[in-house]
């Protein structure tokens, strides 16, 4: 029974961090699964979307990490040989 209520409360709360839209420092450093000290180190380097509403507590828009997961994708290799193929064909001939 007591195991049954705290799956159900840990599930509850999974729920509330999906549909939160501004995220906490510690919520931010698990919703992109980053230790704290390495997420600390890119807002200190200002290298990930934060505020700062009074001067000390960070905040993280969801959206906007979501956004900066994104950031520099890596191309399968289909991409790439599409990519290339379509070089080859568009570019001038030589004469």
């Amino acid at each position: 029974m007591e195991k049954d209520l705290e799956l159900r409360v840990s599930e509850l709360e999974k729920m509330l961090f999906l549909s939160k839209n501004v995220l906490s420092f510690d919520e931010a450093s698990r919703f992109l699964n980053l230790s704290k000290s390495y997420l600390y180190k890119l807002t200190s380097g200002n290298l990930i979307p934060h505020y700062k509403p009074q001067g000390k507590m960070l905040y993280f828009e969801k959206t906007e990490l979501e956004a900066w997961l994104r950031q520099n994708p890596v191309k399968t290799q289909a991409q790439i040989e599409q990519e290339a193929q379509k070089y080859i064909l568009n570019r001038p001939l030589k004469k």
